[in-house]
């Protein structure tokens, strides 16, 4: 028993054997699952949103344009936000022709600009959302008026948030009521304008 020798395909054996043993104790986990592949709606609905978001901020920005950009730079938001604020937007090409959004019906005649106001979500006006309409009589306009202007030339910049804040509030709705008197008086205006003609 002296001559005993391993012989060579005894040796890979228990090579492969162990080299399985050890690949099986140490490397074998849950494999990461790819993700499925997106459909053509989900990557449509992803660019509506993305869409949706860029023009909250920047609604002067067609909807067009801001498809052609996501297309273009694989659906990357602040890639398109950054060129919009650059000023680097391109035009789309005149054949890029993005489908209409699904939330819309395609529009059966040109739509006009009562159409489009239509589609925005009424907000209240600020007379409303400042809660003003106390405020609007002539009478307590005006000695508000008075009251801010008096206060304005007396003190400058004061050194109080809590004062800067109220004195900042009382001129915001003094603006307000300004431009309400403003647009009563125009639209009064054109009412004597059409009633003469």
């Amino acid at each position: 028993m002296s001559d005993e020798q391993i012989s060579l395909p005894f040796f890979a054996i228990v090579l492969l054997v162990s080299g399985l043993i050890v690949r099986y104790l140490f490397f074998s986990g849950p494999r990461p699952e790819r993700p499925p592949a997106r459909t053509a709606e989900q990557i449509f609905r992803s660019r509506e949103v993305a869409v949706q978001r860029i023009q909250q901020m920047f609604p002067q920005v067609e909807r067009r344009s801001i498809l052609w950009d996501l297309q273009r730079n694989g659906g990357n938001i602040q890639s398109t936000t950054e060129r919009i604020l650059s000023g680097r937007l391109e035009t789309p090409p005149v054949t890029f022709q993005p489908p209409p959004p699904r939330n819309q019906t395609p529009p059966s005649g040109s739509p006009g600009p009562a159409a489009k106001q239509a589609e925005k979500p009424s907000q209240p006006d600020l007379i409303t959302r400042y809660n003003l309409k106390s405020k609007i009589t002539d009478d307590t306009a005006t000695e508000e008026k008075k009251e801010f202007e008096e206060d304005k030339k007396g003190k400058g910049w004061s050194s109080n948030r809590d004062e800067r804040q109220s004195a900042l509030q009382q001129r915001r709705d003094e603006m307000i009521l300004a431009a309400r008197r403003k647009m009563e008086a125009k639209i009064a205006a054109e009412k004597a304008a059409q009633g003469s003609s």
